[in-house]
């Protein structure tokens, strides 16, 4: 008989487990801190491009969520826990302060854009550790950094100049 409360036995073990829990766990902090501030840009964008930035950014934030869930999932799967906790979130994320108040779109953009590069650099850092380390987990980051790309094509076409 197994013992269910146990990790999966798909080759990963306590070291595996630690490792993709390592690369990932930033990677949450900054989904997590793009979902809340992505958001409170959602409340707040102002200008001529307001409801297709406003709706746009709604896709954003789902978009996190779904990630963030995915990414913390994958290290409880493995036997961890995670913290994804607001307060931890505060502490760990890199993520800027957005501005209090209404912001004109390019703004809003901007400061969205610069959140999800910072996202992107721990999927990067993702992508590349757990190469080796744990190719399912690799998927997920890159799987991922896929769909981030496209948030930040369509953020960044509102405010191009070509």
């Amino acid at each position: 008989m197994t013992d269910i409360q146990t990790a999966p036995k798909t080759g990963s073990g306590a070291d595996v487990a630690a490792g993709v829990a390592q690369y990932f766990t930033p990677v949450l902090h900054e989904l997590v801190a793009l979902a809340v501030n992505g958001k409170q840009a959602h409340w707040h964008v102002r200008g001529v491009n307001f409801i297709a930035v406003h709706e746009l950014l709604d896709d954003v934030v789902a978009h996190a969520q779904e990630w963030a869930d995915e990414v913390a999932e994958r290290v409880v799967a493995l036997g961890l826990p995670i913290d994804g906790r607001l307060a931890t979130i505060a502490s760990k994320s890199g993520a800027v302060n957005p501005k209090l108040g209404f912001q004109g779109y390019e703004d809003t953009i901007a400061d969205v854009v610069a959140q999800i590069d910072i996202a992107t650099e721990k999927l990067n850092e993702a992508i590349e550790g757990l190469d080796e380390l744990d190719p399912a987990s690799q998927d997920v980051a890159i799987e991922i950094r896929r769909g981030i790309d496209k948030d930040r094509w369509f953020l960044a076409a509102h405010v191009a100049k070509k």
